[in-house]
C-alpha cells in the first residue's frame, strides 16, 4: 500500500504504525508486573518493540535507545530499524519508563516510543542530565535551569496568577534531591515526589488542572529527557536540560556523540526540532494512562499519541484478542 506523504515528512500513518509498537512492549511487559523481575520485564518489552518496528514501512536508526552495542544487543544506539522502505527517521525509545514500577505493580509505568524526521532528535549519550519542565500556557523563559529553585517556582506561580503555596513540584524520589527538595518547601510550594518514570512526570506539567504537577524539576536519565522533549514539542510546554557526566569518560562519550560542550544548556528545540510523533501506551495503571488489563484471551491497553506538525493528541484504547500466542492481533 502506498503512504499517504507530506511535504516530504513523516507519513501520517504512521501515528498508528507507532502506537502498534508502543502497545506490543506494554502488553509484553505487563506480564511481568509485581514479580519483581525488572530485567525480565524489560526483555520483554525491548524483544516486542523489536519486533513491531520491523514491521513499520521506515528506515529508522534508534538515537536513544537501551544502550550502546556492546551493552544492549537489541535497540541499542544506531542499530537499523524497520522494513528497509519508507522515509528515514530517527527513533528515541524507552520500552518500558519504570523498571522498578512495573516490577513492584506500581502506577505510571509506561511504554515510550518517539519517531522523528532524520536530525530531528538529540543524540543524547545514556547519563544523567538536569532537567526543569513546564506545561503550555506560559511566557517563553519562564523557567531557567540556571535560576534559583525559588525564583523558578515563583515565576510560575505569577504567570499562573496564584501564590507560590498552590504551585507542586514533581521530583524524583531519590537521595540526591534532598536539597532541591528542602529548597522547593521552603518556598512554600509542594512536592510531588516519584519512585521512577520521569517521561511521565514531565508529561504531567502539561494539565496541571488535572494532575496536580506544576513544573518538573530535577534529575534523571538524559534519553529520558528527549524523550519528554519529543512530548512537550508536540503537546506545548517548555524543558530545559544539561548533561551531568559522572567521569571523564561519560564526557568523551558526549563528544563523540555530537556534544562537545558538556555545560551546554539544551533547550526544547534543541532535543526535538523536526516534526516528531510521540506515543505511550500505560503498561500499569496511572494518573496519565490506565495500563493493561488482561481478560480472559483479551487485553486492553490505553494509548497517548501525539504529533507536533498537527497538535493532535489521540488517546486509543484498544482491545487485542489471542494475546496468548500472539502480542498484537
Amino acid at each position: 500500500m502506498a503512504l499517504e506523504t507530506h511535504n516530504g515528512g513523516l507519513e501520517r500513518v504512521l501515528v498508528l504504525e507507532v502506537t502498534r509498537v508502543t502497545e506490543a512492549a506494554a502488553i509484553a511487559a505487563a506480564r511481568f508486573r509485581g514479580r519483581g523481575n525488572e530485567k525480565a520485564a524489560d526483555k520483554a518489552a525491548v524483544d516486542a518493540m523489536r519486533r513491531e518496528l520491523a514491521l513499520c514501512e521506515i528506515r529508522g536508526t534508534v538515537v536513544i535507545g537501551e544502550g550502546e552495542m556492546d551493552e544492549a544487543p537489541m535497540l541499542y544506539i544506531g542499530e537499523k530499524v524497520g522494513s528497509g522502505t519508507g522515509p528515514e527517521v530517527d527513533i528515541a525509545v524507552d520500552p518500558l519508563e519504570g523498571t522498578t514500577i512495573c516490577a513492584k505493580a506500581m502506577p505510571n509505568a509506561l511504554a515510550v516510543l518517539a519517531i522523528s524526521e532524520r536530525g530531528g532528535l538529540l543524540h543524547a549519550p545514556d547519563m544523567y542530565m538536569n532537567k526543569i519542565a513546564v506545561g503550555p500556557g506560559y511566557p517563553e523563559g519562564v523557567i531557567d535551569l540556571d535560576a534559583p529553585t525559588i525564583e523558578n517556582l515563583m515565576a510560575v506561580a505569577k504567570a499562573k496568577g496564584v501564590p507560590v503555596s498552590e504551585i507542586t513540584a514533581c521530583i524524583l524520589d531519590r537521595p540526591r534531591h534532598a536539597a532541591l527538595i528542602k529548597a522547593v518547601r521552603d518556598a512554600g510550594a509542594g512536592v510531588q515526589l516519584i519512585p521512577d518514570g520521569d517521561i511521565a512526570g514531565v508529561i504531567w506539567t502539561t494539565d496541571s488542572r488535572e494532575t496536580g504537577i506544576d513544573i518538573y524539576m530535577g534529575s534523571g536519565g538524559a534519553p529520558e529527557g528527549v524523550l519528554a522533549a519529543a512530548a512537550l514539542r508536540c503537546i506545548g510546554g517548555q524543558i530545559q536540560g544539561r548533561l551531568m557526566p559522572s567521569n571523564d569518560e561519560e564526557t568523551a562519550r558526549a563528544a563523540k556523540m555530537g556534544i562537545p560542550d558538556i555545560n551546554r544548556k539544551f533547550l526544547l528545540e534543541d532535543m526535538a526540532s523536526a516534526d516528531v510523533i510521540f506515543s505511550a501506551t500505560g503498561i500499569t495503571d496511572g494518573s496519565l494512562l490506565d495500563g493493561v488489563h488482561f481478560r480472559g484471551d483479551f487485553a486492553e491497553t490505553e494509548s497517548v499519541v501525539m504529533r507536533s506538525k498537527t497538535g493532535t493528541v489521540r488517546r486509543i484504547k484498544t482491545s487485542f484478542r489471542n494475546v496468548g500466542t500472539r502480542y498484537i492481533g
